[in-house]
């Protein structure tokens, strides 16, 4: 009998059970809790393949940061998660493992790179799990699976362990089904709780339209449905504009492309048949870009997060959709660039922000897929987004929403 995570594809390798546990551990916050994490986080003794042909028989010598605190914490490492290869990519389809699909709908994409850490969680297969983030990667497989995912402030979390992108905007994080339960691992990831903190009165922004005037409508109705009950349950909706953000996303794309072509050079050069077609695109795009072109997307960089100085100065958080449009049908893949940058058109610019995102279900699109919406806060912030989504998600039952296939049945 094909098990649920076998029909999904969302695992790469189980995890062996854990021996010699720390017994002041098995007390942990986190204690039996099962967690996967992203196959480009390192666990020691497991393979590491970074959903590449390249990395197929690579075995990590030890474990990421990241693991060895949620050990320390309790937590079972249950298995290593599927993704796009090199964590590149939005849809996750172009993983040398194959790619994961939506427990929701399986002819559609679950959402990348995270994707597998995504649908882990929808679908049961473990309670928690960690992304990493660096475009969009925990917040679009939170969107398209239903379930809640923290993007953290850029520098607050240990990287050690974990593959590169670009390392001035990868993140690690968790996604589980509700925003408690990513402020309980995030806590433990952190060194410190924030606790559920206060949830109001808070000055919350909805710069509509964000980026674009083309969001879907059923995706917007559903975001500005969340700023309503946010006004209903005592907090300011306010109209803003959040400047920059129109051009925010080429920037971190020149930016993130830039690295992407130095730490694959040498694969490039030597091998490159072994790559995914979309990786080989993006990597050779990295390669195009002179040294006027990137001075001037870290200048622009610099400028974007000037400006949501002055927004956080002015509002504890900003409310946007996590994508302009419905959850894309398998097929198109990350070969097909409009299709990749409309999906990231609305989380890019928040990588740009050195802030945390958390994304959270808001609603269900009429084709049955979740809505996924953003808050956003300025850096250090976490706490305010965890007190916005739980008192939400105290008055709303959409992260409690379980898809067609999963473990419990």
């Amino acid at each position: 009998m094909v098990s649920v995570a076998e029909q999904l594809n969302t695992v790469i390798s189980w995890v062996p059970e854990q021996s010699g546990v720390d017994p002041d551990a098995a007390s942990g916050p986190l204690s039996e809790l099962r967690i996967g994490v992203k196959d480009n986080i390192e666990v020691g003794g497991v393979r590491s393949t970074c959903g590449s042909e390249y990395f197929a028989d690579r075995v990590a010598s030890a474990d990421a940061a990241c693991v060895t605190a949620l050990k320390q914490a309790g937590a079972v490492i249950t298995s290593t998660l599927n993704l796009a290869e090199f964590a590149v990519g939005v849809t996750s389809q172009n993983s040398a493992s194959g790619g994961p699909v939506n427990p929701w709908d399986p002819t559609r994409v679950p959402g990348g790179s995270s994707g597998g850490s995504g649908v882990a969680v929808a679908a049961g297969v473990v309670d928690v799990s960690l992304g990493t983030d660096t475009g969009g990667s925990i917040r679009l497989p939170a969107a398209c699976c239903g379930v809640t995912g923290l993007r953290p402030s850029v520098g607050v979390l240990d990287m050690t362990g974990i593959f590169p992108v670009s390392a001035d905007f990868d993140t690690v994080g968790p996604l589980a089904r509700s925003a408690a339960q990513v402020r309980e691992t995030f806590a433990v990831l952190a060194g410190s709780d924030p606790g559920p903190g206060s949830a109001g009165p808070m000055r919350v922004a909805v710069p509509w339209p964000f980026v674009t005037d083309e969001v879907d409508p059923a995706i917007r109705d559903a975001v500005l449905g969340t700023a309503d009950l946010l006004h209903r349950l005592g907090h300011t909706i306010v109209d803003m504009p959040v400047p920059l953000a129109d051009t925010a996303q080429d920037v971190v794309y020149t930016l993130i492309y830039a690295d992407l072509a130095k730490t694959h050079a040498e694969r490039l050069r030597d091998e490159p048949s072994r790559f995914q077609p979309a990786t080989r695109e993006r990597i050779r795009l990295g390669l195009s870009i002179s040294d006027e072109q990137l001075v001037g997307a870290l200048r622009r960089r610099d400028e974007f997060r000037s400006a949501l100085l002055d927004v956080f100065a002015t509002v504890d958080a900003v409310l946007t959709p996590a994508m302009p449009v419905d959850v894309p049908l398998l097929g198109g893949g990350d070969a097909v660039v409009e299709q990749a940058r409309r999906m990231g058109q609305l989380t890019y610019p928040w990588s740009l922000h050195d802030g945390p995102t958390l994304a959270l279900p808001v609603g269900v699109h009429p084709s049955g897929m979740p809505i996924g919406a953003q808050l956003t806060a300025a850096h250090g912030a976490e706490a305010t987004l965890f007190a916005l989504a739980e008192q939400y998600q105290e008055h709303t039952d959409w992260h409690r929403r379980r898809p067609p296939v999963r473990v419990d049945g």
